[in-house]
Protein backbone atom coordinates (compact mmCIF):
# COMPACT_ATOMS: atom_id res chain seq x y z
CA UNK A 1 0.00 0.00 0.00
CA UNK A 2 1.03 3.26 -1.17
CA UNK A 3 0.33 6.63 0.84
CA UNK A 4 2.29 10.15 1.63
CA UNK A 5 3.47 11.04 5.17
CA UNK A 6 1.33 14.24 6.71
CA UNK A 7 2.56 14.05 10.28
CA UNK A 8 5.74 12.54 11.86
CA UNK A 9 5.85 12.73 15.86
CA UNK A 10 7.98 11.05 18.25
CA UNK A 11 8.97 8.46 15.89
CA UNK A 12 5.50 7.82 14.67
CA UNK A 13 3.85 8.88 11.43
CA UNK A 14 0.80 9.41 9.95
CA UNK A 15 0.27 8.21 6.18
CA UNK A 16 -2.56 9.18 3.87
CA UNK A 17 -2.78 6.40 1.89
CA UNK A 18 -4.11 6.41 -2.05
CA UNK A 19 -7.75 5.23 -0.79
CA UNK A 20 -8.00 8.19 1.40
CA UNK A 21 -7.26 6.58 5.08
CA UNK A 22 -4.86 7.57 7.60
CA UNK A 23 -2.58 4.96 8.91
CA UNK A 24 -0.82 5.27 12.07
CA UNK A 25 3.05 3.69 11.15
CA UNK A 26 6.51 2.91 12.54
CA UNK A 27 9.58 2.86 10.67
CA UNK A 28 10.95 -0.79 10.20
CA UNK A 29 14.34 -0.76 12.17
CA UNK A 30 16.59 -1.12 8.68
CA UNK A 31 16.12 2.68 8.46
CA UNK A 32 18.45 3.39 10.85
CA UNK A 33 21.00 1.35 10.02
CA UNK A 34 20.94 2.94 6.34
CA UNK A 35 20.39 6.50 8.11
CA UNK A 36 17.24 7.24 5.82
CA UNK A 37 14.62 9.26 8.40
CA UNK A 38 11.17 8.97 7.23
CA UNK A 39 9.92 12.81 6.55
CA UNK A 40 7.00 15.09 6.06
CA UNK A 41 6.02 14.71 2.02
CA UNK A 42 7.20 11.34 1.70
CA UNK A 43 5.81 8.89 -0.46
CA UNK A 44 6.02 5.18 1.26
CA UNK A 45 5.06 2.18 0.81
CA UNK A 46 3.60 0.47 3.88
CA UNK A 47 1.87 -2.66 5.52
CA UNK A 48 -1.07 -2.66 8.03
CA UNK A 49 -1.98 -5.32 10.28
CA UNK A 50 -4.75 -4.85 12.71
CA UNK A 51 -4.97 -0.94 11.63
CA UNK A 52 -1.44 -0.15 12.48
CA UNK A 53 1.01 0.04 9.76
CA UNK A 54 5.15 -0.09 9.20
CA UNK A 55 7.21 2.09 6.67
CA UNK A 56 8.35 -0.56 4.79
CA UNK A 57 10.48 1.75 1.93
CA UNK A 58 10.62 5.76 0.81
CA UNK A 59 10.39 6.06 -2.92
CA UNK A 60 13.19 8.59 -4.09
CA UNK A 61 12.05 12.36 -3.46
CA UNK A 62 11.97 14.72 -5.50
CA UNK A 63 13.16 17.10 -3.20
CA UNK A 64 14.44 17.67 0.47
CA UNK A 65 14.91 20.19 3.10
CA UNK A 66 16.73 19.75 5.95
CA UNK A 67 15.52 22.83 8.06
CA UNK A 68 12.64 22.71 7.73
CA UNK A 69 12.42 18.58 7.33
CA UNK A 70 9.97 18.36 4.48
CA UNK A 71 10.67 16.02 1.47
CA UNK A 72 8.64 16.44 -2.21
CA UNK A 73 7.72 20.16 -2.21
CA UNK A 74 7.50 22.09 -5.06
CA UNK A 75 6.93 25.67 -3.71
CA UNK A 76 7.59 27.68 -1.15
CA UNK A 77 5.92 30.61 0.81
CA UNK A 78 8.54 32.23 3.00
CA UNK A 79 6.60 34.96 5.06
CA UNK A 80 8.29 38.04 6.89
CA UNK A 81 6.55 40.94 8.42
CA UNK A 82 7.06 44.58 8.41
CA UNK A 83 6.93 44.61 12.08
CA UNK A 84 6.67 42.95 15.31
CA UNK A 85 9.49 41.15 14.13
CA UNK A 86 10.81 43.29 12.17
CA UNK A 87 12.11 41.79 8.28
CA UNK A 88 15.88 40.81 9.50
CA UNK A 89 17.52 41.32 5.13
CA UNK A 90 19.81 38.20 5.92
CA UNK A 91 17.87 35.79 7.06
CA UNK A 92 15.43 36.66 4.29
CA UNK A 93 18.33 35.98 1.96
CA UNK A 94 19.04 32.30 3.39
CA UNK A 95 15.67 31.50 3.09
CA UNK A 96 15.80 32.48 -0.83
CA UNK A 97 19.25 30.78 -1.45
CA UNK A 98 18.29 27.51 0.13
CA UNK A 99 15.20 27.63 -1.23
CA UNK A 100 16.99 28.13 -4.84
CA UNK A 101 19.60 25.59 -4.55
CA UNK A 102 16.23 23.30 -4.21
CA UNK A 103 14.80 24.67 -7.58
CA UNK A 104 11.64 25.44 -5.58
CA UNK A 105 8.79 27.95 -6.74
CA UNK A 106 9.38 30.74 -4.36
CA UNK A 107 6.57 33.61 -3.59
CA UNK A 108 7.64 36.22 -0.26
CA UNK A 109 4.89 37.49 1.27
CA UNK A 110 5.58 40.31 3.86
CA UNK A 111 2.59 40.28 6.07
CA UNK A 112 1.19 42.92 8.37
CA UNK A 113 1.27 45.18 5.29
CA UNK A 114 -0.68 47.81 7.50
CA UNK A 115 3.01 48.50 8.91
CA UNK A 116 4.44 48.97 5.67
CA UNK A 117 6.49 52.47 5.24
CA UNK A 118 8.97 54.14 3.66
CA UNK A 119 11.60 52.58 5.58
CA UNK A 120 10.79 49.10 4.46
CA UNK A 121 11.56 50.58 -0.02
CA UNK A 122 15.19 49.50 0.73
CA UNK A 123 14.05 45.56 1.15
CA UNK A 124 10.96 45.79 -1.36
CA UNK A 125 14.02 47.36 -4.10
CA UNK A 126 15.94 44.26 -3.17
CA UNK A 127 12.98 41.44 -3.62
CA UNK A 128 12.29 43.53 -6.68
CA UNK A 129 14.89 43.06 -8.63
CA UNK A 130 15.47 39.07 -7.85
CA UNK A 131 12.29 37.92 -10.06
CA UNK A 132 10.82 36.26 -7.27
CA UNK A 133 6.83 36.96 -6.81
CA UNK A 134 6.10 39.39 -3.69
CA UNK A 135 2.67 39.30 -2.19
CA UNK A 136 1.37 41.64 0.64
CA UNK A 137 -0.10 40.25 2.72
CA UNK A 138 -2.69 41.68 6.17
CA UNK A 139 -3.50 38.09 7.42
CA UNK A 140 -5.73 38.99 10.25
CA UNK A 141 -7.95 41.39 7.76
CA UNK A 142 -8.05 37.84 5.00
CA UNK A 143 -6.12 40.64 2.52
CA UNK A 144 -4.17 38.46 -0.06
CA UNK A 145 -5.09 35.05 1.27
CA UNK A 146 -7.04 34.56 -1.72
CA UNK A 147 -3.73 35.26 -3.89
CA UNK A 148 -2.10 32.45 -1.76
CA UNK A 149 -5.38 30.36 -2.07
CA UNK A 150 -4.10 30.45 -6.13
CA UNK A 151 -0.65 29.22 -5.90
CA UNK A 152 -2.12 26.39 -3.86
CA UNK A 153 -3.62 24.49 -6.67
CA UNK A 154 -1.56 21.23 -8.18
CA UNK A 155 1.62 22.20 -5.63
CA UNK A 156 2.83 20.75 -2.57
CA UNK A 157 3.73 24.08 -0.78
CA UNK A 158 6.20 24.78 2.48
CA UNK A 159 5.06 27.56 4.98
CA UNK A 160 8.10 28.33 6.11
CA UNK A 161 10.11 32.05 8.15
CA UNK A 162 11.24 33.11 11.43
CA UNK A 163 8.15 32.70 14.70
CA UNK A 164 5.84 35.34 15.26
CA UNK A 165 5.20 36.58 11.58
CA UNK A 166 1.86 35.11 11.16
CA UNK A 167 2.70 31.91 9.59
CA UNK A 168 -0.10 30.21 11.48
CA UNK A 169 -2.51 33.43 10.98
CA UNK A 170 -1.88 32.49 6.83
CA UNK A 171 -2.30 28.77 7.70
CA UNK A 172 -6.25 29.74 9.42
CA UNK A 173 -7.15 31.97 7.07
CA UNK A 174 -6.35 29.93 4.41
CA UNK A 175 -8.51 26.67 5.92
CA UNK A 176 -11.11 29.31 7.08
CA UNK A 177 -11.00 27.47 10.41
CA UNK A 178 -8.17 27.17 13.37
CA UNK A 179 -5.43 24.63 12.32
CA UNK A 180 -2.26 26.09 14.19
CA UNK A 181 -2.27 27.81 17.61
CA UNK A 182 -1.46 31.66 16.85
CA UNK A 183 1.66 33.01 19.23
CA UNK A 184 2.58 35.94 20.35
CA UNK A 185 5.88 38.48 19.71
CA UNK A 186 7.87 38.92 23.24
CA UNK A 187 8.16 42.60 24.02
CA UNK A 188 11.54 41.66 25.21
CA UNK A 189 13.17 40.65 22.61
CA UNK A 190 10.90 41.17 19.58
CA UNK A 191 10.73 37.43 18.78
CA UNK A 192 8.43 35.21 17.61
CA UNK A 193 7.77 32.32 20.69
CA UNK A 194 7.58 29.19 18.69
CA UNK A 195 3.90 27.81 17.96
CA UNK A 196 4.27 24.79 15.66
CA UNK A 197 5.79 22.20 17.44
CA UNK A 198 6.08 19.62 14.01
CA UNK A 199 5.89 19.70 10.74
CA UNK A 200 2.89 18.52 9.05
CA UNK A 201 1.03 18.09 5.75
CA UNK A 202 -2.32 19.54 5.39
CA UNK A 203 -4.84 18.69 2.00
CA UNK A 204 -6.03 22.01 0.43
CA UNK A 205 -7.17 23.93 -2.81
CA UNK A 206 -6.32 20.74 -4.47
CA UNK A 207 -2.54 20.65 -3.30
CA UNK A 208 -1.27 19.96 0.11
CA UNK A 209 0.52 22.83 1.97
CA UNK A 210 3.31 22.12 5.00
CA UNK A 211 3.48 23.98 8.41
CA UNK A 212 6.56 24.10 10.06
CA UNK A 213 8.27 25.14 13.35
CA UNK A 214 9.99 28.57 13.01
CA UNK A 215 13.30 29.20 12.94
CA UNK A 216 16.04 31.81 14.14
CA UNK A 217 19.02 30.92 11.82
CA UNK A 218 19.75 28.63 8.57
CA UNK A 219 22.52 27.20 7.84
CA UNK A 220 23.81 26.79 3.94
CA UNK A 221 27.23 25.37 4.57
CA UNK A 222 26.50 22.37 2.35
CA UNK A 223 26.70 24.41 -0.48
CA UNK A 224 29.47 24.03 -2.39
CA UNK A 225 31.50 27.39 -3.19
CA UNK A 226 30.62 27.24 -7.40
CA UNK A 227 27.31 26.20 -6.60
CA UNK A 228 26.46 29.16 -4.52
CA UNK A 229 26.47 31.71 -7.66
CA UNK A 230 23.39 29.42 -9.06
CA UNK A 231 21.12 30.50 -5.87
CA UNK A 232 20.90 34.17 -6.73
CA UNK A 233 18.27 34.15 -9.76
CA UNK A 234 18.99 37.51 -11.14
CA UNK A 235 22.58 36.49 -11.62
CA UNK A 236 21.96 34.03 -14.24
CA UNK A 237 22.13 36.13 -17.07
CA UNK A 238 25.42 36.84 -16.11
CA UNK A 239 27.12 33.80 -15.44
CA UNK A 240 29.46 32.31 -18.12
CA UNK A 241 30.38 35.93 -19.48
CA UNK A 242 33.34 37.10 -17.22
CA UNK A 243 36.20 37.06 -18.54
CA UNK A 244 37.60 34.25 -16.37
CA UNK A 245 36.33 30.74 -16.60
CA UNK A 246 35.44 29.27 -12.84
CA UNK A 247 34.75 33.08 -12.18
CA UNK A 248 33.25 33.48 -8.36
CA UNK A 249 32.34 36.97 -8.79
CA UNK A 250 34.18 38.17 -6.07
CA UNK A 251 38.21 39.57 -6.66
CA UNK A 252 38.10 38.61 -10.09
CA UNK A 253 39.08 41.52 -12.43
CA UNK A 254 36.34 42.02 -15.21
CA UNK A 255 33.76 40.26 -13.66
CA UNK A 256 30.34 40.48 -15.72
CA UNK A 257 28.45 39.81 -12.32
CA UNK A 258 30.33 42.64 -10.57
CA UNK A 259 29.72 45.00 -13.90
CA UNK A 260 26.06 44.81 -13.54
CA UNK A 261 26.31 45.51 -9.63
CA UNK A 262 27.78 48.77 -10.76
CA UNK A 263 25.52 49.61 -12.79
CA UNK A 264 22.72 49.37 -10.23
CA UNK A 265 21.10 45.91 -12.75
CA UNK A 266 21.85 43.53 -9.60
CA UNK A 267 20.72 45.32 -6.22
CA UNK A 268 23.99 45.75 -4.33
CA UNK A 269 22.76 44.27 -1.05
CA UNK A 270 22.21 40.68 -2.35
CA UNK A 271 25.56 40.83 -4.25
CA UNK A 272 27.05 41.65 -0.54
CA UNK A 273 25.42 38.67 0.97
CA UNK A 274 26.12 36.58 -1.88
CA UNK A 275 30.38 38.12 -1.04
CA UNK A 276 29.57 37.15 2.91
CA UNK A 277 28.50 34.07 2.15
CA UNK A 278 30.95 32.59 -0.24
CA UNK A 279 33.42 34.20 2.25
CA UNK A 280 31.70 31.82 5.00
CA UNK A 281 31.57 28.82 3.13
CA UNK A 282 35.54 28.98 1.86
CA UNK A 283 36.38 29.68 5.65
CA UNK A 284 34.44 26.38 6.93
CA UNK A 285 36.21 24.68 4.33
CA UNK A 286 39.40 25.56 5.15
CA UNK A 287 38.73 25.01 9.06
CA UNK A 288 37.65 21.15 8.13
CA UNK A 289 40.60 20.28 6.17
Amino acid sequence: MQGTIIKGIAGFYYVKTKENKLVECKARGKFRFNELTPMVGDIVEISVSDGKGIINSVLPRKSRLIRPAVANITQALIVFAFKNPDINMELLNRFLVLCEYHNLKVTVCLNKSDYKDDENNEIIEMLSGTGYDLLFLNAKMGIGIDKIREKLNDNITVLCGPSGVGKSTILNSIAGRVLMETGIVSEKVGRGKHTTRHSELIEMENGFIVDTPGFSSLDIDFIEIDQLQHCFREFNDYIGHCRFNGCLHHKEPNCAIKDAVEKNIINNHRYDFYVKMLEEISNIRRKRK
